[in-house]
């Protein structure tokens, strides 16, 4: 019923990106759920159909000129990880698909957002990611069963916005956005380091972009754009001031980094779809162009359509052509 209904919608006349994360090779970067080879990538544009696939800049004039067409899609990757760069780069290099490249920036600093360490470790240091669901829920508070029973609701909807989820995955996502403070959630994992030996430190150079890659992508063509500072799990419960703040401080490293005006930096993404109109309003300040969501539902603020305004333009996931 899951791939009956994402057919029917991808199938729908509108626009949207294609949103790529984790790419795998036969090296360091192994093989995970939800990533994707460069054979793989190969297939996916071959399904769209490479005249369908609109460089970034190219997709942000028609959009803005209402030139789109129900065919038209962009690809977009997320989180600034180097095994984009590794393995997805020379094949867009070689098609020539200018894309956008959305980066939290607090990666480029001493205090980066740990998300890519976590998946790495969960990848990497259990047999099967349910064995660390069962860590992980076995560490934390056990009034997660009660919460979890209040949001059964949640839960049922959250896997119709994303079947390529499974129960603990949705489960596990929702604790650690709406159960586990920042701070409880980040001891929970460091807990795990531990107790399996895991150097988390010396593991992030390794998984994400350092400057000197950020520069070859813009000087490429690609569109670098916004992801807030830290990545941040849950923006929307932040007030105006320190949304603005996590956004604008995002703006000033990408653009200081690339030595640019930060009037060329017009993108961005809403960190695991997250945003309320509050979000929107910052952006506008920002002079931000294009926003992009993770999703094609509309359930959000009162949507009346898929692609509601210029800053909240949908996306699926990569995963979709597992299911097509």
């Amino acid at each position: 019923n899951y791939k009956n209904k994402k057919m029917n919608i991808y199938k729908k006349k509108f626009y949207h990106g294609i949103m790529f994360h984790h790419f795998h090779n036969d090296k360091f970067f192994k093989k995970s759920r939800g990533s994707v080879s460069q054979d793989h990538l190969i297939k996916i544009i071959k399904k769209i159909g490479r005249k369908n696939i609109l460089d970034a800049n190219d997709f942000i004039i028609r959009l803005k000129e209402k030139k789109l067409h129900k065919n038209n899609v962009c690809f977009s990757f997320d989180d600034g990880l180097k095994c984009q760069y590794k393995i997805a780069l020379p094949i867009l290099e070689d098609l020539q698909i200018k894309s956008f490249f959305f980066i939290f920036s607090s990666i480029f600093t001493n205090k980066a957002d740990l998300l890519e360490v976590y998946r790495f470790f969960r990848d990497n240091y259990y047999d099967n990611i349910n064995l660390f669901y069962e860590d992980f829920f076995s560490s934390i508070d056990v009034k997660y069963k009660l919460f979890l029973d209040l949001k059964s609701k949640n839960i049922k909807l959250f896997k119709l916005n994303y079947p390529y989820y499974t129960i603990n995955d949705i489960r596990f996502r929702l604790l650690r956005d709406g159960f586990l403070s920042a701070k409880t959630y980040k001891k929970t994992m460091i807990k795990l380091f531990t107790k399996k030996k895991f150097d988390y430190l010396g593991h992030i150079n390794k998984l994400y972009l350092n400057k000197t890659e950020l520069k070859k992508l813009y000087r490429l063509g690609h569109q670098i754009g916004l992801h807030s500072h830290y990545h941040d799990i849950n923006i929307k419960k932040l007030n105006y001031n320190k949304q603005f703040n996590t956004y604008n401080k995002n703006l000033n490293y990408l653009s200081d980094i690339l030595k640019i005006n930060k009037s060329e930096i017009k993108s961005m993404s809403h960190p695991l779809g997250n945003y309320n109109e509050e979000t929107l309003e910052v952006l506008k300040k920002l002079n931000i162009q294009i926003g992009f969501r993770d999703n094609l539902q509309t359930n959000k603020l009162d949507m009346k359509k898929i692609n509601n305004t210029n800053l909240e333009i949908s996306r699926v996931s990569n995963s979709i052509f597992n299911y097509l």
